[in-house]
């Protein structure tokens, strides 16, 4: 489609192994680092276009988003992107293959460095029919807009961070400006059931017939056998894997199994919540904001010990809504790149990308990386 439209492909970018974390580092090809500080993390899946997008590589980019994969390397280099509502652009490509279900809870879109570049990237990913059922060329008039919001995820695991000082005065401040634009203020609105976000994320995700990361490894050549024999290999220094994929087997073998009582009580729990997000945005013009990510780019190697992070934006593809991550500016502390995330309901994806223009117009956006101090 892109290609039609008339883009010039440059390189297919870095990702994690399997696309399943969210640092891209991998034994073909190494990990990829952040523009902002070589030391950090550019995110994942779409860690490498990220990056290439922030350090002015290339104009555009297009991403794959399951779990957060498009939002986090956006939040993580400072650039723009969109995860669009469900069955708007083909997943056809995608490694590994989703075909159940679960392909409405994985969305390609765009990457921009430019929020204004979003809307004609997504018409051209879309298709003339897809486009229309979203409206892409309507006017979004923001002073009609009502906006929600949410501060953070009151989760109980030591593996998702406290919301930063820095990421909460980034979108106390969009929301300040944006209740100071609406005819109504933003009101913040709280669902408990987002206290256990990764459990809904993983027990839809687990819902189907899907197979186990270490047979989608076997099938691709892999000679994994054991999860077990596998960390010890790794530990050896003797593992073709990396570590989060290794970690991933052995976890798989003690998280719940989707027939158990907590799995079934977890999809009902997120059929609810998504039925919440549907009467709070759907049939009107309103926007939910809340973190991408709960604090800026970490170091590498970190995620693991805090691995529910991505669950600020992996939860919404479980409900099916489209989410488009916004570069607001540079933290004043870390220095490195600090955005929200703007969520619409389901096919007013229009919606995201009127609000993230005018975010980036009273906020800046992208910064030049080789500028930043």
């Amino acid at each position: 489609m892109m290609r039609k439209a008339g883009a010039i492909p440059l390189a297919i970018t870095n990702v994690s192994e399997m696309a399943i974390w969210w640092e891209s580092n991998n034994k073909l090809h190494g990990r990829t680092r952040n523009p902002y500080d070589l030391r950090c993390n550019a995110g994942g899946s779409s860690g490498g276009e990220g990056a290439l997008l922030a350090a002015a590589g290339s104009l555009i980019g297009v991403g794959t988003d399951i779990g957060g994969s498009i939002r986090m390397p956006a939040f993580f280099n400072g650039v723009y992107g969109h995860k669009p509502s469900p069955n708007i652009v083909s997943n056809s490509g995608q490694y590994p293959e989703i075909v159940d279900y679960r392909a409405e809870f994985l969305g390609t879109g765009p990457m921009c460095r430019y929020a204004r570049d979003l809307r004609p990237m997504l018409i051209a990913l879309a298709g003339t029919e897809a486009t229309g059922r979203l409206r892409l060329d309507e006017p979004v008039d923001l002073r009609q807009i009502r906006v929600f919001y949410m501060n953070e995820i009151k989760d109980r695991s030591f593996l998702m961070s406290p919301v930063s000082n820095e990421v909460r005065r980034t979108l106390s401040d969009v929301i300040e400006y944006l209740s100071s634009l609406t005819l109504k203020p933003a009101e913040e609105r709280n669902f408990p059931s987002m206290t256990y976000a990764f459990e809904i994320w993983n027990s839809l995700m687990m819902s189907g017939d899907c197979p186990k990361l270490i047979e989608v490894l076997k099938s691709s050549g892999s000679t994994i056998s054991h999860p077990f024999i596998e960390m010890l290999k790794w530990t050896a220094g003797q593992s073709k894997h990396t570590f989060p994929a290794v970690f991933m087997t052995v976890g798989e073998k003690y998280l719940p199994s989707k027939e158990s009582e907590s799995s079934r009580r977890y999809v009902a729990l997120g059929r609810e919540l998504e039925q919440e997000f549907a009467n709070l945005l759907n049939d009107r013009d309103a926007v939910f904001l809340c973190p991408t990510h709960p604090e800026p780019a970490p170091k590498h190697r970190t995620p693991v010990f805090r691995g529910f992070n991505f669950v600020y934006a992996g939860i919404f593809n479980v409900l099916r809504l489209p989410v488009t991550a916004c570069a607001v500016r540079l933290g004043e502390h870390s220095e490195l790149p600090v955005g929200i995330q703007v969520v619409a309901g389901r096919n007013q994806d229009r919606l995201c990308l009127a609000v993230a223009e005018e975010i980036e117009r009273v906020f800046g956006g992208w910064r030049d990386p080789s500028k930043k101090a």
